[in-house]
């Protein structure tokens, strides 16, 4: 019997999105949480046993800003060979041979796959196979497995590949691939990295992605960690999720329906705050708060905004001391009237509402609006239009999607507004 721990998607050092701007968050401190994260995973090595180590990818976040992300990457691996651990690595594309340009020589534990052609590593001592090649580049769009050597006899055989599979929403298509391709090597376990989310594609043979080991931006909530595999007598016969990060991130969901008040909203984010707390394990959270539902409170949210952005974020203070970070607030109530005794009135209120409803959002509507805006796009502040809440003016349903929540806006605004106005 053996164990083996399948990592990927690391990203040593990659800022956590989102926190910078919150006043009295940590920053700096949570710029660590990569390297922490890194830390648990070589504890769980040494603890576990583990006979080797594989990281599937995207070990960084690009080219270093120094020699220092390097180095703690280094003293990492150094403790595993003290350990007596081995570590199989294969590059991804934000590592790739063209990227690291600062190069360190790494412990003798340490195998990087070569990026020219598939190589294997054969370890005698517990009868494993281990296949593997890095990216030679960025944006590697040739399916690598398919040139993966067929599985060695007698051995328990892995392949370690940095893929998209068959593509996978939000993630680039690298190194595309089926899971026949896979299949048809003979393997008895696929290590696979690039997708930060943990999904077990199959089980027999096993075909999985760790999702990455420390969440960055609210798009990866939840835990995040890497696969702890027992392997007996030639077959897994366990394949656990450890986690491993040092914050989380969540995305808090309150339902505003019948509220009747904004502090009767703030009384309900509480709760959720409070139950999101309770399943964090006593980990920091940063948390995205989205308000929702038809609510009579709507009209105090969207009188004095700020006034209830800096009451939820006192709130959560009040919850958590320092152990929740309200990375943003989204107010996306709806105000209670009927809609459609409101359409009906035969006055300029009920004129204006029909117009608002009406607003097209066909083709040539929607081109006419992208022609208008070219040259407003590119006069906007560099950070609306690049991170993780970009605006893409290209990206297919985003003058359709805004208009329909323009839409929504007003109506339920007028509606606020107009209830009485008879």
């Amino acid at each position: 019997m053996f164990k083996f721990i399948h990592a990927a998607d690391i990203h040593l050092d990659s800022p956590l999105l989102g926190l910078q701007k919150y006043p009295g968050a940590p920053y700096e401190e949570l710029r660590g949480a990569t390297r922490r994260a890194l830390e648990n995973l070589v504890d769980l090595a040494i603890t576990e046993s583990a006979a080797f180590v594989l990281l599937a990818g995207d070990l960084y976040d690009g080219d270093w800003k120094d020699y220092n992300t390097g180095l703690f990457f280094v003293s990492q691996m150094t403790r595993l060979r003290e350990a007596g651990t081995k570590v199989f690595i294969v590059a991804g594309n934000h590592d790739s041979a063209s990227s690291l340009t600062k190069h360190l020589r790494m412990p003798e534990n340490v195998k990087l796959f070569s990026d020219r052609e598939p190589e294997t590593e054969v370890l005698q001592g517990i009868g494993a196979a281990i296949h593997g090649q890095s990216y030679r580049s960025k944006a590697v769009t040739d399916d690598l497995s398919a040139n993966y050597p067929q599985r060695l006899t007698e051995l328990f055989n892995i392949g370690l590949l940095h893929t998209s599979l068959d593509g996978r929403p939000g993630h680039e298509n690298y190194a595309p691939c089926s899971l026949g391709t896979l299949i048809s090597k003979g393997y008895d376990y696929w290590a696979l990295g690039h997708v930060h989310k943990r999904e077990v594609i199959l089980e027999d043979p096993w075909v999985l992605f760790p999702g990455n080991i420390q969440g960055r931006h609210i798009k990866e909530t939840g835990p995040k960690g890497c696969t702890l595999v027992t392997v007996q007598d030639g077959r897994v016969v366990f394949a656990d999720h450890k986690e491993l990060d040092v914050l989380r991130w969540s995305l808090c969901q309150v339902d505003s329906t019948e509220a009747d008040s904004a502090n009767s909203v703030v009384d309900r984010i509480v709760t959720a705050l409070e139950e999101e707390l309770s399943q964090c394990e006593d980990l920091p959270l940063a948390v995205r708060i989205r308000v929702h539902g038809a609510s009579r409170a709507h009209g105090e949210f969207s009188r004095n905004i700020e006034k209830w952005r800096h009451e939820i974020r006192a709130a959560a203070t009040d919850v958590s001391g320092e152990k929740i970070w309200v990375e943003k607030i989204l107010f996306e109530p709806q105000a209670v009237a009927d809609l459609d005794e409101m359409l009906a009135r035969d006055d300029a209120f009920g004129s204006l509402l029909r117009g608002i409803k009406d607003l097209s959002s066909d083709a040539d509507h929607l081109s006419a609006i992208v022609s208008e805006f070219s040259s407003l796009y590119h006069k906007l502040p560099l950070e609306i239009r690049e991170g993780e809440d970009a605006i893409d003016l290209a990206a297919p349903g985003t003058f359709s999607r805004t208009i329909d929540e323009v839409k929504e806006l007003l109506i339920a605004r007028l509606l606020i507004k107009g209830g009485d106005a008879r």
